[in-house]
């Protein structure tokens, strides 16, 4: 009787204990995920460090590597798993060896003679110092192959053009051929390089004629029209944005490229003391980027001036009136960056751990501001998507894991790294590549998600508009598939190469193409907070939904799977088809 008592009063005491909490379903972490954000945001914080505290962030340079170790101790102490960095070889497709990391230290250019005045420049990456002060006269040279595209509007002295859309998109209807570009033979550019050998010795080089940059009567809008939008994620009947194809050069004649390559050693060879470009954008804005060969060695210091500067200089000089600048450009190398590395985090799965669900960005940006917009905004928006479903606890079936890349701005370079170590391609498969769901990117400024771009077959861009219409009040309009795997654009393509269902998310402009994009204007000031912040809780949600889901994402079968684009071989950019020039 007394054992019997003890179990009755054993039952009663279970009853009375509150039962654990059910998980919660799918709609109430939606309104969870919105309230975190609405009530404790760290979005602008975020950014506030990665582009204020720790910007520029070039590859290889120790503002990266700090940007990359602030990325891992606040990703530890939110709670994810695993923060660490993974290493690769920085060796851009067209450098002959890995390349080390290049930071400007200072720089000056003024006018001396027949005017005084500082001139505004920006230094051209992985170029040499000038030898301290250097004062001397300005030389001028046009080479053939060099004169500014129609319309002007971007430098384009060696410089890869302006990004494509950052999404994986559909195939574009055909298109009228553009015309073929009329560009020098070897014979003819050797021919003017001799002849104005006697100019450079000892002379400031301004090379190119000055571009005449057209008046814009019509500012770019900020967002798209809705009905743009609508037509472009339309999921019966997609109509990609056209971007024009960049024009074929014709078997023997040099490109835009080489023909700035050999200025370069041109310049190298007869004793420039500096070589300087016109910016060729309105309103003081530069974008000045990179010696393609990453060898110092083979370029003289050089810089980017703003369009109104070089303007003036070349219209005096055309008076037949001496110009002489003041230089003073201090450069610095880091071996230690031909190692570089990508931050990655996660929040560990339950019953389907093993499988992965990842988002991301580029971490890396360009050394002309701060690397606000392109990508520093793009990473904060992952990063505050992985703070949210930390701080909500969530216990997702699939580990979701975050990645910041380096290397993207010399040619998605850390996520191809990336995407080789781990997962290999359909061609070559590694143990992982089975187990990746699919892979969210974004990569175009400060406005939120408004439609994406999944490679796969339509039941991929099914699965993945399904979980985001949630946020069609916020505007976001739709997927559409994708099955091109050529590289280029961003991170996502990288996934898309290798048969993997890569996932870009298409943004509205703001002033992304048309001032901030790799430019002295990308700073924090240029981030719109509404938008970034919808973003976070867009991206937050999305990656939740596709862990939690039954299936995985629908990946191509092996029939079906398009072919491989080859990889870009020395020399070339890993950049496709442009945005339309702005201005």
């Amino acid at each position: 009787m007394a054992k019997l008592s003890g179990f009755v009063l054993c039952c009663l005491l279970l009853a009375a204990m509150p039962l654990p909490a059910p998980a919660p379903g799918l709609s109430e972490i939606d309104g969870q995920i919105r309230a975190e954000e609405t009530n404790n945001s760290k979005i602008m914080w975020i950014i506030h460090e990665i582009a204020d505290v720790y910007g520029p962030r070039v590859t290889g340079t120790p503002n990266l590597r700090a940007a990359d170790d602030w990325a891992v101790k606040t990703m530890t102490s939110w709670g994810l798993a695993n923060a660490h960095l993974e290493p690769w070889t920085f060796q851009p497709p067209s450098a002959a060896t890995p390349a080390p990391g290049w930071e400007n230290m200072e720089v000056l250019a003024e006018a001396v003679a027949p005017f005084h005045g500082q001139l505004m420049v920006k230094p051209l990456a992985w170029t040499p110092s000038t030898i301290g002060v250097v004062t001397a006269h300005v030389a001028m040279l046009d080479p053939p192959g060099l004169a500014p595209p129609t319309g002007g509007g971007f430098n384009f002295f060696g410089d890869p053009p302006p990004p494509e859309p950052k999404w994986a998109a559909p195939p574009m209807p055909a298109k009228a051929k553009p015309a073929e570009p009329k560009q020098p033979r070897q014979v003819e550019l050797d021919a003017y390089l001799n002849s104005v050998k006697d100019k450079v010795r000892g002379a400031i080089v301004l090379v190119g004629r000055h571009i005449e940059v057209l008046e814009e009567m019509n500012s770019a809008a900020m967002r798209r029209p809705e009905g743009e939008w609508k037509s472009r994620f339309d999921e019966k009947n997609p109509r990609p944005f056209h971007f024009p194809e960049q024009p074929k050069v014709p078997e023997g004649q040099l490109t835009r490229a080489e023909v700035s390559r050999q200025v370069d050693q041109f310049l190298v060879d007869n004793g420039a003391l500096a070589r300087i470009n016109d910016a060729g954008r309105a309103h003081g804005i530069i974008n000045a980027q990179q010696n393609s060969t990453y060898d110092w060695a083979r370029a003289v210091p050089t810089l980017v001036m703003r369009n109104e500067d070089y303007g003036r200089i070349s219209r005096i000089l055309g008076d037949g009136t001496i110009v002489t600048l003041r230089v003073n450009i201090q450069n610095k190398e880091y071996p230690e960056g031909a190692t570089a590395y990508n931050a990655i985090g996660e929040i560990p799965g339950t019953d389907r751990k093993d499988e992965i669900v990842m988002l991301g960005g580029h971490y890396d940006s360009w050394h002309d501001a701060t690397g606000a917009t392109d990508n520093g905004i793009g990473s904060s928006m992952m990063l505050e998507a992985v703070r949210i479903l930390t701080a909500l606890h969530v216990q997702p079936r699939r580990t979701i894991r975050i990645a910041l890349w380096s290397g993207e701005e010399q040619g998605l370079l850390g996520s191809r790294a990336y995407v080789q170590q781990h997962f290999g391609s359909f061609e070559n498969q590694k143990p992982e590549y089975a187990r990746l769901d699919a892979y969210f990117n974004i990569d175009s400024g400060t406005g939120k998600p408004r439609g994406a771009g999944v490679f796969g077959p339509a039941g991929a861009a099914d699965m993945v508009r399904e979980a985001m219409m949630p946020f069609m009040d916020w505007g976001f309009m739709g997927a559409v598939k994708s099955d091109s795997r050529r590289v280029g654009g961003t991170d996502s393509t990288s996934f898309n190469n290798a048969g993997l269902p890569g996932i870009g998310l298409a943004q509205d402009p703001f002033d992304y193409g048309s001032f901030t994009h790799h430019t002295n204007l990308d700073t924090y000031e240029r981030i719109y907070e509404e938008d970034v912040r919808e973003g976070a809780v867009e991206i937050a949600w999305a990656v939740y939904a596709l862990a939690m889901a039954d299936q995985m994402v629908p990946r191509f079968k092996t029939e079906e799977m398009p072919k491989p684009v080859p990889q870009p071989g020395p020399g070339s950019q890993a950049v496709p088809v442009r945005h339309v020039p702005a201005n």
